[in-house]
């Protein structure tokens, strides 16, 4: 609907969802330097929707609910990691998504051409993979350690959008995307230096 690199460009806000949501949800202080940096980021996604020109699609909200949905789905993870291993995460992830999308999908089953088996079993290999991964992360990481390394997808978007499927790079996304970036790193920065000085 929008494309690979706009579409990224809005869902890489999700981390400072998750540190918008840390508090109500997992008892976290966010403190005026987060909240700054969450401020930062919203002001990063309006240069990237670019809505006072009226150029703003609505397709940009199914990019905005997935960063939501992702965001509720890291915290959660979280959540979960303080009891549960990756392995039994993953275990229930997999199975209650199957069930779902079964109850769902059956609906609007089409058989898949034969030249899609192979991409849809790369798919399935590599997104179980990196949902594994994900978990595992949280369960030996905490989530704000983390969260720094969620903007390398936008990098590695870009050069596949711009490679593999001949994508401009608008500046406005340019633009956007780094204040995103920046209110990033400005939170996980702030974070860790209070993290620095608790220690001490």
């Amino acid at each position: 609907l929008l494309g690979l690199i706009e579409s990224m460009a809005i869902f890489i806000s999700y981390p400072l969802i998750v540190a918008a949501l840390s508090g109500p949800i997992l008892g976290e202080n966010v403190g005026l330097y987060r909240w700054t940096a969450i401020g930062i980021g919203f002001l990063g996604v309006m240069v990237i929707l670019q809505p006072g020109d009226g150029v703003f699609s609505p397709y940009a909200l199914v990019a905005v609910t997935s960063a939501l949905m992702f965001a509720l789905y890291t915290l959660l993870t979280r959540y979960a990691a303080r009891k549960d291993t990756a392995a039994t995460s993953f275990f229930w992830t997999g199975v209650a998504g199957a069930v779902a999308m079964t109850l769902i999908g059956v609906w609007f089953w089409e058989p898949m051409a034969p030249r899609d088996w192979l991409w849809m079993l790369a798919l399935c290999i590599s997104g179980a993979t990196g949902h594994y991964l994900l978990i595992k992360t949280y369960e030996v990481a905490e989530a704000s350690a983390v969260q720094p390394f969620a903007y390398l997808q936008l990098v590695f978007v870009s050069v596949i959008g711009l490679f593999v499927f001949n994508e401009d790079l608008r500046t406005n996304v340019v633009i956007g995307a780094g204040l995103v970036i920046m209110a990033g790193a400005v939170s996980y920065t702030h974070l860790r230096a209070h993290e620095t000085r608790h220690d001490l």
